[in-house]
């Protein structure tokens, strides 16, 4: 079975609102996660951008409450309502960045090294100025606080390549190919259900074998 893909497009660098307003976003082809264990398939959905300092995500998810508590960035937000994004410039190396999203606008970026038989993550260091990913989260149908109801939620932010210095096909240019994932997982019916837009083995997110592929154009 091929791998699922998807070509990023090239822009200009613009401002996110957590509500995938920006005009620029018009220019991105949408992606779908699927259901891959447990819970209701709700609608997930994620759009990809690239300029010249980084990447651009927007991930929009139906839901129907918040199940998050976490209010400190760096946390175990996994273990919550969450959105997460995989990327792997080089395939020959088993390094790739992984940055989770919540609701309440909490993140957690860490940098993975996995051989195929275990992986730990690492946090950033110096994470501050041109380092330091920019995220803003909205709430539709409710309010962005834990346990609100609400009817959906909406992730946008953006990954500087400066946060990538030292992995190798970092930056990406025209004609780049990238491994990589999206993924969501949701605990509104107490138990975690798993999205994601390239097939993993069970519920592992960390399934470096089954990435898709990212073409920047």
């Amino acid at each position: 079975m091929n791998p699922p893909s998807v070509t990023i497009k090239q822009t200009d660098d613009f401002e996110i609102t957590g509500e995938g307003t920006s005009i620029e976003w018009a220019m991105a082809c949408p992606v779908e996660l699927t259901r891959i264990q447990h819970g209701p398939q709700m609608k997930t959905t994620a759009r990809m951008l690239y300029s010249a300092t980084g990447i651009y995500f927007l991930m929009e998810c139906e839901d129907g409450i918040l199940t998050c508590t976490k209010t400190e960035d760096f946390d175990n937000l996994f273990l919550e309502d969450v959105v997460e994004v995989f990327l792997q410039p080089e395939r020959r190396h088993p390094v790739y960045l992984e940055y989770e999203a919540s609701p309440l606008q909490k993140e957690l970026p860490i940098l993975v090294s996995n051989n195929g038989n275990g992986f730990y993550g690492w946090l950033p260091w110096n994470y501050r100025d041109a380092r330091k990913c920019h995220l803003l989260t909205s709430v539709r149908g409710g309010y962005k606080q834990p346990f609100a109801p609400c009817s959906g939620w909406s992730a946008e932010f953006f990954i500087p390549f400066a946060l990538m210095a030292g992995l190798t096909g970092a930056p990406p240019v025209p004609g780049s190919l990238w491994h990589g994932n999206l993924y969501r997982i949701d605990y509104d019916n107490g138990e975690a259900a798993h999205y994601a837009w390239a097939p993993v083995s069970g519920a592992s997110f960390h399934d470096i074998a089954n990435f898709g592929l990212f073409h920047f154009a």
